[in-house]
């Protein structure tokens, strides 16, 4: 099973949308696949077809230590959510208690959930806790960035902040970095991308999510862009994510362009 955290510090660049038609992508291949919804704004549920504040989610699990694999949500043919729950926001407040260490979600992964292939956290716009949490209990991270200078900046400072999580807890975390709502024609994208490849090689992954007006309306729906507009590039893009993901395919030439 593998752990996967879909994390950056600034909102905007598609991690909600990229959990959820990753997480898509990954069951129509096969896979058995569970996301857990770890933003209180609970849009990763929304996108799903569902209004993750009507169930108890994870909430629970940090709160109450109700055993996570009690609050599974079956929303696709091999794809389920632990939704976000109306009480999540309020971990971050916290000052007393085990969760106060970020350890709540690990420890409630610890032998639960082995018939899945995948588990993708989508992490909100923040480094508190819940952060903290997501990171402890994942194996790897998956950072969606836009094609801006000041995405850019960004990931610097979210690789440096991991390398500082990981030399303090002593956990070794696998980055990868997806570049997303890309607008192709522009010059700008490609010499983001260029810029990321110097400082980050074989660490990004060799498909591009270009920017589509399909990907912006298919949440608005509860569906993922396989079920809204199956033959767009969207839908072509996070498939080819999807196998990205699987078989570890990065940007290992030097940079030429975007195709």
């Amino acid at each position: 099973m593998r752990i996967i955290s879909v994390i950056n510090q600034k909102g905007g660049v598609g991690k909600t949308t990229t959990t959820a038609n990753l997480a898509h992508a990954l069951a129509l291949a096969g896979n058995k696949v569970t996301v857990i919804d770890l933003d209180p704004q609970s849009h990763l549920a929304s996108s799903l077809g569902i209004d993750g504040r009507e169930y108890s989610g994870v909430d629970m699990v940090l709160l109450e230590n109700i055993p996570i694999e009690n609050l599974i949500i079956k929303v696709r043919e091999n794809l389920n959510i632990i939704p976000a729950g109306a009480d999540l926001g309020q971990i971050e407040h916290l000052s007393q208690g085990g969760v106060k260490k970020g350890s709540g979600l690990r420890d409630a992964l610890k032998d639960q959930l082995q018939d899945q292939d995948y588990i993708l956290i989508d992490c909100p716009p923040a480094s508190g806790l819940l952060a903290v949490n997501a990171l402890l209990a994942s194996q790897e991270v998956l950072i969606p960035v836009t094609g801006d200078y000041l995405s850019l900046e960004g990931l610097s400072f979210l690789m440096a902040t991991i390398k500082n999580f990981e030399k303090k807890l002593g956990h070794h975390l696998k980055e990868w970095i997806v570049l997303t709502r890309l607008h192709t024609r522009r010059r700008l994208g490609k010499e983001v991308l260029a810029k990321i490849l110097e400082y980050f090689p074989n660490k990004v992954f060799s498909t591009h999510i270009r920017e589509t007006a399909a990907l912006a309306e298919c949440p608005g729906m509860g569906k993922t862009i396989f079920e809204y507009r199956s033959k767009s590039n969207g839908a072509l893009d996070y498939q080819a994510l999807a196998n990205d993901l699987m078989h570890a395919n990065t940007i290992k030439a030097e940079f030429e362009g975007v195709d």
